[in-house]
């Protein structure tokens, strides 16, 4: 299982989650309590549900960078261009607009 943190701008908003089962995207309850919280997305209104999909949801498909960048990614690292998970964990800690995806990372006992 892979996670990741979704920051709308310096605040953390949500938490993406990539498993067998597929992905789910839930909101922070600290998050939807703030004065006046902002979706990551049109595509995922705020809610306390946790969102759930079978492939990676749209809008952060939609991250991944394109063209040359994404073939300097691929290029640099042994990634598949499938695996939109973790080109997104990759490339997309400091994207252009609000949104920044970082990774949690597992703790290994």
């Amino acid at each position: 299982m892979r996670q990741a943190q979704i920051y709308y701008k310096k605040t953390v908003a949500g938490i993406l989650t990539e498993s067998d089962e597929g992905y789910t995207f839930a909101y922070l309850p600290d998050y939807l309590k703030t004065k006046e919280p902002k979706p990551v997305s049109l595509t995922l209104p705020l809610q306390e549900a946790t969102y759930k999909s079978s492939v990676l949801f749209p809008f952060f498909d939609g991250l991944i960078p394109e063209g040359w960048l994404l073939d300097v990614a691929i290029r640099n690292t042994d990634i598949s261009i499938l695996d939109r998970m973790s080109l997104l964990l990759l490339c997309c800690k400091d994207c252009i607009g609000a949104i920044s995806v970082v990774p949690i990372e597992d703790k290994e006992e």
